[in-house]
């Protein structure tokens, strides 16, 4: 620091951009007098473990030392490295015995499955994972679907601090803006590290967010999860995990023969994020009275999603169709299920401990739905699960599953509400069906 910025007044004209860099830089590794770092960490959901709020600074500290790779205001590698420490804390191997239980529910639930629809089969062997490995698979698809709203926060909170700062600090921090940049972004990355973390302790399957971490398609299972998800219920082992086989094998199934549907829904997620407004006037307000000896305000912003705006009506709209997509998906994947383990006998009670999870959801995913401003678990997806049931046994499987060549053939949120709009539409199954897929595939 140059000599007339020695005390902690910024008075004077003297402090120019580098040495505001070097003084944010001293203070994370110092601290500041009357500044509690754990109080701090406590208000955005971070660690109050000593060790872990160590680490946690000292990714902070390179972050700020370090321009992100790709251009990006939020750094994916700190948001990525919070999550794997996360992950990895708890994390135990792979055991032989759950290896070869797997294996065979696998054997089970594809035969079975074979009988439920006309899809067919994967072609890669389904993968195990730690929880670790899941992180680390799964972060392009999380990084996809946060961007727009991390890229959006960081800014506003640049923006925000900016205003709101001292007046005898407001030149330097103008000529200062990459560096809060980077900040509000690095602070953004560490907070979805810790939810992405967590998340890694709660999920059991590739695809139980909704969404198939592989843009390949294959199955996957967390292991570690699943045996502590099992020693929950009341049920057989071999039962809830040919139950789980052949969900998760239908819904790897599904995007794999649909291939545009993954991209599809992961492009209407973000376009929606992209539109989502930050709360500037709630951001101003928090960081205008901020008591970083009363951090409760801020942490219940960061946690309900509070620094976003209301959505408008075209927002309502985009929303409504992803929440659509998502029923249908997840819908399809439970009346295939409950018809392809029809001869399980307690796959009723498996189905409805599965649906009331899912339904919930954990907290680290809904602390991930206030990031990003949506939930991934939709709303009607009993009736969805109804209609495809319907479709089946009206128009039969190989019917039901040629809806997913393409999104234009399937259903909309009207017909899931009212199934005889579909069949009306569909003119009971009659060439005119066969018509209107040969017409969108263009053959």
């Amino acid at each position: 620091m140059s000599d007339n910025s020695n005390d902690s007044n910024f008075e004077g004209e003297g402090l120019d951009p580098q040495d505001f860099e070097a003084f944010m830089r001293e203070f994370l590794e110092k601290g500041a007098a009357g500044m509690d770092v754990e109080k701090l960490a406590a208000a955005a959901g971070l660690p109050n473990d000593p060790a872990q709020l160590a680490a946690m600074l000292s990714q902070l500290r390179s972050a700020l030392n370090q321009s992100n790779p790709d251009g990006s205001a939020v750094n994916w590698k700190l948001a990525s490295d919070q999550a794997r420490q996360l992950a990895a804390a708890n994390s135990s191997a792979i055991s032989e015995d759950v290896r070869k239980q797997l294996s065979d529910a696998l054997a089970i639930a594809t035969l079975w499955l074979n009988q439920a629809t006309q899809i067919s089969e994967l072609t890669q062997e389904p993968k195990l994972l730690s929880r670790e490995l899941w992180v680390q698979d799964a972060m392009p698809l999380f990084q996809a679907l946060s961007s727009p709203v991390a890229e959006r926060m960081s800014v506003a909170l640049s923006e925000s601090l900016q205003a709101n700062a001292p007046e005898e600090l407001s030149g330097v921090l103008s000529n200062a803006t990459s560096m809060m940049r980077s900040m509000g972004g690095a602070l953004f990355a560490m907070q979805l590290g810790q939810s992405l973390g967590k998340l890694s302790t709660e999920v059991l399957t590739g695809g139980d967010i909704g969404l198939p971490i592989f843009a390949e398609q294959r199955a996957a299972f967390l292991t570690q999860n699943l045996e502590a998800y099992i020693n929950e219920l009341d049920v057989e082992t071999d039962q809830v995990l040919i139950y789980l086989a052949v969900r998760e094998l239908a819904h790897a199934r599904l995007f794999k023969q649909s291939k545009w549907l993954r991209e599809h829904v992961i492009n209407q997620i973000t376009q929606y994020a992209a539109e989502i407004k930050i709360d500037t006037e709630r951001i101003q307000e928090l960081t205008r009275d901020f008591d970083p000896n009363d951090t409760a305000a801020l942490q219940q912003a960061f946690q309900s999603g509070a620094f976003i705006a209301a959505r408008n009506e075209e927002q309502g709209r985009a929303l409504e169709s992803i929440e659509n997509i998502l029923a249908l998906i997840e819908g399809w994947v439970d009346a295939i299920t409950d018809q392809a383990t029809a001869l399980l006998p307690k796959s009723i009670a498996i189905g409805e401990a599965v649906r009331r999870r899912r339904a919930s959801g954990g907290p680290a995913e809904k602390t991930f739905g206030t990031l990003i401003g949506l939930e991934l678990r939709p709303r009607r997806l009993r009736e969805a699960a109804t209609l495809w049931r319907e479709i089946g046994h009206r128009l039969g499987n190989e019917k039901r599953d040629a809806l997913w060549n393409h999104p234009d053939l399937l259903p909309t949120a009207q017909e899931i509400v009212n199934p005889e709009l579909l069949f009306a539409r569909l003119d009971g199954g009659s060439d005119n069906f066969d018509k209107e897929l040969r017409d969108l595939l263009g053959e």
